[in-house]
């Protein structure tokens, strides 16, 4: 066999390989979106027969899933302005400082992003009980920031860390104080960092299920519990509707951040460079 034609061959493999793994991540979302449109009452074979918003209509007349779906917002917006809050404070503190265990700080503050979120949610649960916090959307929350706050970190810190300092140096010699260089040019040079851990803390707030399994109440849930509460008692195309929404949010919240940031800046380089 030549060497061309080897060459051929693996070229072949690489884009058979493209192909089954776009098929593989796209079929379940195709098939998704297009039972959230079934208008029958069952789940039968597909395609469906007709098409409906029927799915739609009973999902928005459904108090408990409105419940869950207020009660997602509230703890996203929340999760997303105290993780930011946090996030912005310890990427300056861990870029403008220099100590011994640095590095082992930022692994320490991004550690929550290896360890199985089950295992975060069950940990909490007993921290938060033997603390004697029982409501159900502050437990919810601290377990929201937890698992948010690692993302507005690393992002801001790669904001932050692709600024020249002789920018700030040369605001300090005109005579602006510490706080006045950092909102007047530190915090614009990183805003699409910034932006980036808002979007996908925001992001991860709302799809989460395995942390707030372990917190919600009878009184306070989340949609996504919500939706798997429902799917066990009743399992009805309510589901695959909210599915539906749910995925539409998220490809709006990457459309924003590819249009504003740039998904590869956003994942993994700072910005301004």
């Amino acid at each position: 066999m030549s060497g061309r034609r080897a060459d051929n061959i693996a070229r072949f493999l690489c884009r058979a390989m493209n192909v089954i793994v776009v098929l593989f991540l796209l079929t379940p979302i195709v098939v998704t979106a297009v039972m959230a449109f079934d208008s029958r009452d069952y789940l039968g074979p597909l395609p469906p027969p007709s098409l409906s918003f029927r799915w739609f209509v009973t999902f928005f007349s459904d108090s408990y899933f409105l419940n869950g779906l207020s009660t997602s917002v509230q703890l996203a917006l929340a999760s997303v302005a105290i993780s930011l809050a946090a996030g912005i404070a310890t990427a300056y503190a861990i870029d403008r400082t220099q100590f011994r265990g640095k590095d082992a700080l930022i692994s320490f503050f991004l550690s929550p992003l290896v360890v199985p979120p089950v295992v975060i949610g069950f940990a909490l649960l007993l921290f938060l009980s033997q603390m004697g916090l029982f409501n159900g959307f502050a437990r919810l929350l601290c377990g929201h920031i937890i698992i948010t706050v690692p993302y507005t970190i690393r992002a801001t810190l790669a904001g932050i860390s692709g600024i020249d300092r002789s920018l700030t140096e040369a605001a300090l010699i005109l005579g602006a104080n510490e706080r006045r260089a950092f909102w007047d040019i530190t915090f614009p040079l990183a805003r699409t960092g910034i932006v980036s851990g808002a979007i996908f803390a925001f992001a991860v707030s709302m799809d989460d299920v395995a942390v707030s399994i372990m917190l919600t109440d009878a009184q306070t849930y989340t949609l996504p519990i919500a939706l798997i509460s429902s799917m066990r008692a009743n399992f009805d195309l309510t589901i695959a509707a909210a599915s539906l929404m749910l995925m539409v949010m998220t490809l709006v919240l990457i459309a924003i951040l590819e249009k504003f940031v740039g998904l590869n800046r956003a994942i993994g380089q700072g910005v301004f460079r």
